[in-house]
């Protein structure tokens, strides 16, 4: 917030033009003061909640000053009223109050006892429990009371301070004065604190945990004599909260409650706005969607951060190290997000990753589910990694969990695609055994049960290549959105090899993916892999004009692969895809002769030439020993 406007108002002869130059000369001017003040502008200091500028603005309470004032408190963001004895005490709730509502502002109220130094004013204690307590339980626009002489020097700093803190550190989101307790949301933004703070998530901060929450919010350690008196606070109303194990998220709640009980509600703010919340107790945007741009021809990966980040994710939150996460586990690890992300409740997850025996996530179907969010939908992985607690050792945010792949343009040039995920269209006629392909990838068992694929549906998993390197695979096929992916370009781009299947045993199949071909001329761009499925059934003659095997070798590419889901043999299959998709140009359509190898020759003929030469050279010194031998 760049400036905090302060616009004081009150009966005439309050006091109201006393308070300000009192506060701007640090002493009381005795000497006569013009009716209304200028306006006031104060740079930032260090004695400012959050160093914002502040403006105070002077008013008159006259009739005729009436259009002036209401342009004033509607450009406030403040409202200082003040009154000084029991008839401008009085027209406060009458008057002041009830006109600041009629002209529809929604900012908070400051009110000020002035003139405290009169014998006639009570003590302090009285004034608050006769006259403030009472008007605060009536208007919830009131943020705060205060007394003050301007004579005296009397609370004059720390009543603009309250005004400042009032716009910087607003008590009203936090706290309901009428139910005296902390507002939902807040309480839901200080549990998701609690939440990211309790590092082994045993349900209590101990004492090294709350150490290191002090450090990042206030950046300063905490006393051990304080930290005693902070539990003996939480155990003063609730006992069972504080144990030997730490305190737990009812006794942290109910220390950020007394805080804004006390008026300290800018400790909270403090607490709140380190973890990135904003006034309005969401979660501040820049935070949740950095700027994060990936190029055309390239893709998001997770970083090794990214991927050590949830990794310890899994194992802390696999309580019963059964090696999958369970319905509890997962909704415990996702109580500071919102949900499951949008697109894993579409997919049916965990239904596309690969999963244990008792059907949960594996760790290694959850790295590979969150390596196919982050391929597909980077902004998504990096608004979870802002919610689940993602921290960069380098301070460089959640963008550091993800990295950027080198831009892969001209795919039938020979040479290695720089990339860990890759992601492949299965294409064929329906029941070709694309779905059973899916779930083999999965390690899931045949079923013969034939179930349509209307909308599109994916399956990632790890694949391990010759040499021993491991990339993730995601392998999808399109259902009935295939006319609108296969024409859209940006489509085409992102994916990285096309699997063509069909059915060999039965004869109308491969007719369709020469159709496709023709339909599609744009697939021609894409390397491509031939698959004939359902191998293990009796082979049928297509009824196409060329047979398969044909068909490939006129494109100059490999044979159909004949794999049978139920075979182990599958695995090659998946293996020969990433192979493809890693090395792009082996799996591409040639149309054009291919120039011949000649290096066989070039180096037949380099050896002859060095035979020649070297026959020549001994014939030489032959020679010349003959002649000599001849002339001796």
């Amino acid at each position: 917030m760049a400036t905090v406007r302060i616009c004081v108002c009150g009966d005439n002869d309050v006091g109201k033009s006393s308070l300000i130059a009192s506060f701007v000369k640090d002493v009381f001017v005795t000497t006569k003061i013009q009716p209304v003040l200028p306006q006031v502008t104060l740079p930032p200091t260090l004695g400012t909640p959050d160093n914002v500028t502040t403006t105070i603005v002077d008013t008159l309470a006259q009739p005729q000053d009436r259009d002036s004032l209401r342009k004033e408190i509607r450009k406030s963001n403040v409202i200082l009223l003040v009154y000084s004895d029991h008839y401008s005490y009085e027209r406060v709730a009458l008057s002041w109050m009830p006109y600041f509502r009629s002209l529809g502002v929604n900012v908070p109220v400051v009110l000020c006892a002035n003139k405290s130094d009169l014998a006639a004013s009570g003590s302090t204690a009285q004034v608050v429990e006769d006259e403030m307590l009472p008007l605060m339980a009536e208007f919830k626009e009131i943020d705060s009371c205060i007394r003050t002489s301007a004579r005296e020097h009397h609370n004059i700093n720390e009543v603009f301070f309250l005004c400042q803190k009032a716009v910087t550190h607003p008590i009203a989101p936090l706290f309901d004065s009428k139910e005296q307790n902390l507002k939902p949301a807040a309480i839901s933004a200080l549990q998701r604190i609690f939440y990211l703070c309790d590092k082994d998530q045993d349900g209590y901060l101990n004492d090294r945990e709350i150490y290191d929450f002090q450090m990042k919010c206030f950046e300063k350690p905490l006393a051990d004599d304080d930290l005693a008196n902070i539990k003996r606070s939480i155990q003063k109303y609730l006992p069972f909260s504080v144990s030997e194990r730490g305190i737990d998220e009812k006794g942290f709640i109910l220390l950020n409650k007394l805080f804004a009980e006390k008026g300290r509600h800018e400790t909270v703010w403090i607490i709140l706005r380190k973890f990135h919340y904003t006034d309005s107790l969401s979660l501040n945007d820049s935070f949740l969607h950095p700027k994060f741009d990936v190029p055309q021809f390239s893709s998001a990966e997770l970083s090794p951060a990214g991927y050590r980040f949830f990794v310890d994710l899994f194992l802390l939150f696999d309580k019963d190290n059964d090696g999958g996460l369970n319905d509890s586990e997962l909704a415990a690890l996702f109580a500071p997000t919102p949900g499951l992300p949008p697109s894993w409740v579409e997919s049916s997850f965990p239904s596309c990753a690969v999963r244990n025996e008792a059907g949960y996530i594996t760790l290694q179907g959850w790295l590979a589910q969150w390596s196919m969010t982050t391929f597909e939908e980077p902004k998504t992985t990096l608004e979870y990694l802002a919610y689940l607690g993602f921290e960069s050792p380098t301070r460089g945010g959640t963008t550091s969990a993800l990295k950027v792949t080198k831009a892969r343009k001209r795919r039938s040039r020979p040479g290695r695609v720089e990339r860990n995920v890759f992601l492949c269209y299965v294409l064929g006629a329906s029941n070709s055994g694309k779905s059973s392909l899916l779930s083999a990838f999965l390690n899931r068992p045949f079923t013969s049960t034939y179930h349509p694929t209307i909308k599109p549906r994916a399956a990632v998993n790890t694949v391990e290549l010759h040499g021993g390197k491991q990339c993730y695979l995601i392998l999808e096929e399109l259902g009935e959105l295939e006319p609108a992916i296969l024409e859209n370009q940006a489509k085409l781009d992102a994916c990285d090899i096309l699997c063509y299947t069909y059915d060999s045993s039965d004869p109308d199949s491969f007719a369709h993916i020469i159709d496709l071909r023709k339909k599609y001329p744009q697939l021609d761009g894409l390397p491509a892999v031939y698959t004939a499925l359902k191998a293990d059934q009796d082979k049928a003659t297509q009824r196409s004009e060329l047979q398969p095997d044909h068909y490939t070798a006129s494109l100059k590419m490999a044979p159909p692969l004949h794999v049978s889901v139920t075979w182990s043999s599958v695995s090659e299959l998946i293996v020969h895809l990433a192979e493809c998709a890693t090395h792009p140009s082996t799996a591409f359509p040639k149309s054009d002769e291919e120039p011949a190898d000649r290096t066989g020759v070039y180096v037949a003929l380099g050896a002859a030439t060095c035979a020649v030469a070297a026959f020549a050279i001994v014939w030489k010194k032959h020679l010349s020993g003959s002649i000599s031998f001849l002339g001796s």
